[in-house]
């Protein structure tokens, strides 16, 4: 989405009032939303995040993810005060304004000190319970795990469908599944997208926030033990820093196998968003997420 400086600062001032705009500069990383980092005249810098115009083709999951974001970050800030969390000081349908945290994104090296404090946020947002199985709102959810899980995937096979996206055969994975999915009978609350770009860590090398709040939904902790390894297998890499920080505890038949139908989705995910993110399929990324979910389709079905 392409903006005008005034047009964010137009946003600035209808949320936060009259405040004058010293300087804007979008930021890069995303590829769903614009970031632009905003410098007020009294001293303050905020981050504007803007979702796509009314109208743009999203997948079934994507619609409603800025209120979601603010959502997110509420929860979290009033119930888990020690997880480092932007403050939202205004929101609409289609923006968001929140307090700027310190820090740099861990794509722009590793801290495995940033790693095991994530782990440890991790852990304790998980303490939080919600009141159904899936995301908010009109998207994909229910009343167990289960049924929540597969029509989440069933609206990424939808989207695939509709986007002409091709995907290995999936029918009869996850009933295949069912009771160790049916295991999970808690709904925690889950960021599900802890890839590198999301957690920011401080100059003396520790976790100073965690960001992109918005694909939230309730579900299965283990969920979000797959994006902070992501595309490698975290169950087989007991020193891992996020595991020291979370401490899971050991993964038996049961969590092995959850945590494969999760790569299976996340990649199914992943293989499903290219054509609204403007990738093409023959840049290899395709092949390459392919490859992966085949190879989980054969653990989950041997």
């Amino acid at each position: 989405m392409v903006l005008s400086r005034a047009e964010v600062a137009a946003m600035v001032v209808d949320g936060l009032g009259a405040v004058d705009v010293v300087d804007a500069v979008e930021l890069s990383g995303g590829t769903f939303a614009a970031v632009w980092r905003v410098s007020l005249a009294d001293g303050r810098d905020v981050v504007v995040k803007v979702g796509p115009p009314p109208g743009t083709r999203l997948l079934r999951y994507e619609r409603g993810l800025i209120p979601a974001e603010a959502e997110y970050f509420r929860l979290v800030g009033e119930r888990v005060p020690g997880v480092p969390v932007p403050s939202v000081l205004a929101a609409s349908d289609g923006w968001i304004i929140t307090t700027l945290l310190p820090g740099r994104p861990l794509t722009g090296g590793d801290a495995r000190r940033a790693r095991t404090e994530l782990g440890a946020a991790i852990a304790a947002v998980h303490g939080i319970s919600g009141p159904y199985f899936g995301y908010s709102g009109d998207r994909p959810s229910g009343a167990d795990w289960p049924t929540a899980f597969g029509a989440i995937v069933a609206a990424l096979r939808a989207d695939a469908a509709e986007w002409n996206v091709p995907l290995p055969p999936l029918d009869g994975v996850l009933e295949r599944h069912r009771g160790v999915l049916a295991a999970v009978t808690r709904p925690a609350l889950l960021h599900f997208d802890l890839w590198d770009g999301n957690v920011l860590v401080s100059p003396a090398g520790g976790l100073a926030g965690l960001v992109d709040g918005e694909r939230y939904l309730y579900g299965d902790p283990l969920l979000d033990l797959v994006s902070p390894a992501l595309f490698r297998r975290i169950e087989d890499e007991p020193d891992h820093p996020f595991l020291r920080g979370y401490r899971p505890g050991p993964f038996d038949a049961a969590a092995r196998t959850r945590l494969s139908l999760y790569r299976l989705h996340l990649y199914v995910l992943m293989i499903t968003e290219g054509p609204s993110r403007g990738i093409a399929r023959h840049d290899g990324r395709h092949d390459r997420l392919t490859d992966l979910l085949t190879a989980e389709l054969a653990l989950l079905t041997a």
